[in-house]
């Protein structure tokens, strides 16, 4: 159908259709997207990887090891990976996109390497594959309104939504 406006979201809120929790404040609403934190939950690479990537890698324990912290240092090249503080909760004909902010973009830091597409009935807090392309360290910290989403209506409902068939439905 067509992307949201705020005002398209913010009735899709009232209507249940959208939930987004906790909420975030009202001057996180853009003309057509919604701003998100980061939580404490982070997840950092392990020093020692599989030498060869293939399907038994797509897990989170393989690959990082979570931490909770305030704030990491990401040094320039590192990508990790980190836990929106909003669980976004999506009817089963809206889905969103992640998008970084320009701000963090202009610095280097991307809010999310290639997944920015969440699915229509999705329930679950985002995990951003978080990288720093510029040449100098950048701290990043709890409460960081890193990315944006932008929500989308679709033409009809899937016949399974997400959060029936998601590997990462419940996160």
């Amino acid at each position: 159908m067509g992307i949201l406006s705020n005002i398209d979201i913010k009735k899709a809120i009232k209507n249940k259709e959208i939930i987004i929790d906790p909420m975030p404040p009202e001057e996180c609403f853009g003309p057509g997207s919604v701003d998100i934190a980061l939580s404490n939950v982070f997840y950092l690479p392990k020093k020692k990887r599989p030498k060869q990537l293939d399907a038994a890698c797509d897990s989170f324990e393989l690959l990082y090891d979570k931490t909770e912290a305030n704030e990491v240092i990401l040094n320039p090249g590192d990508c990790i990976l980190a836990v929106t503080e909003e669980r976004l909760i999506l009817a089963p004909n809206i889905c969103g996109w992640i998008q970084g902010r320009s701000r963090f973009a202009r610095m280097g830091l991307t809010a999310h390497v290639a997944s920015s597409f969440i699915q229509p009935g999705s329930q679950n807090r985002q995990v951003l594959e978080i990288a720093n392309l510029s040449k100098v360290p950048i701290k990043i910290s709890k409460g960081l309104r890193l990315c944006q989403i932008i929500f989308e209506r679709t033409d009809s409902k899937p016949e399974v939504p997400y959060s029936k068939i998601g590997r990462f439905a419940k996160q």
